[in-house]
């Protein structure tokens, strides 16, 4: 099974590429296909933490849970336009066997919503973890955030912009890292068609860039992109590197090679981890962060 992914590795990688990873039959079939990570389970499905279809997540543990195990809460993309976690097992297991709980909550989309609401309901799904997690092992105050892409900016932007996970009764500070992978966090003026679509009847257009909240108060990131990438550009990746170590925040910043935008998913994948050491680097340093107490500088 394996040798036929790695054979299959162009045509996926296009096929979510062009696609934007909004359509799900490429993504299904490779989740459904793909050989999974053995350390990690899926222990609850489709819990409500909003109403609604799309109000649910998937809550995935360790194998050999520790107790009070670090919290990882992870967004998937699709241009705000497509997307479901039924998609990303794999990711969720990949996760759990590093040793985090990990949450794979579904959001409201385009047309149906526009920016915010996602957001909202990124901040409604930490605020049902805070609440709930205890029972499957994990530690509601150990909780970070991370996504690729449209999920990337979301982790991110929830991680930096206080006021979602405020108005969703959390205290930004149980953040304690955020992850983004080839995400876009400074993508000003917007582009026509989905950033238009989606962020254009914002009335203050700075205010949904997540570069614009970057400051000394932000969680640790780790930021990856693929040199190669076409669909979200490295400098998104760079820009918002740069504007946190200015402000003295931890950032780990890497810019794989020859990789490209639907790599950095499949790179979290048994199947395509030999493209890149994604997954082992990503964790390691949310680990680091999850493990280590808040600072007095830190604190919201």
């Amino acid at each position: 099974m394996t040798r036929f992914l790695t054979a299959a590795a162009g045509y996926f990688t296009l096929a979510l590429s062009v696609l934007g990873l909004g359509a799900c039959s490429p993504l299904a079939l490779f989740d459904a296909l793909g050989p999974r990570d053995g350390g990690g389970r899926l222990a609850l499905k489709d819990a409500a933490y909003g109403p609604g279809p799309r109000g649910r997540l998937d809550v995935f543990v360790p194998v050999s849970a520790p107790a009070s195990a670090p919290v990882l809460v992870f967004f998937y993309g699709g241009s705000w336009k497509g997307g479901s976690k039924e998609d990303y097992a794999f990711v969720g297991q990949a996760l759990a066997a590093q040793g985090f709980v990990t949450v794979m909550p579904d959001y409201r989309l385009y047309p149906e919503v526009r920016f915010p609401a996602f957001l909202d309901d990124g901040a409604a799904a930490i605020a049902w973890v805070r609440d709930n997690i205890v029972a499957y092992g994990g530690d509601p105050r150990r909780i970070v955030l991370a996504g690729h892409s449209a999920g990337a900016y979301n982790a991110v932007m929830l991680g930096l912009d206080h006021r979602y996970l405020r108005r969703a009764g959390v205290n930004p500070q149980a953040i304690r890292a955020v992850a983004g992978l080839s995400g876009p966090y400074d993508f000003l003026p917007l582009d026509e068609g989905t950033a238009q679509q989606v962020f254009g009847e914002a009335p203050d257009k700075a205010a949904t860039q997540p570069i614009t909240f970057a400051g000394p108060l932000s969680p640790p990131a780790f930021l990856a992109t693929g040199e190669a990438d076409t669909i979200v550009r490295p400098r998104n990746t760079r820009s918002l590197a740069a504007k946190l170590r200015a402000a003295r925040v931890s950032v780990q910043e890497r810019v794989y090679p020859d990789l490209d935008h639907a790599d950095t998913l499949l790179a979290l994948s048994v199947a395509f981890r030999s493209k890149a050491p994604e997954l082992a680097e990503m964790t390691a340093f949310l680990k680091q962060f999850a493990e280590e107490r808040p600072t007095t500088a830190a604190r919201r």
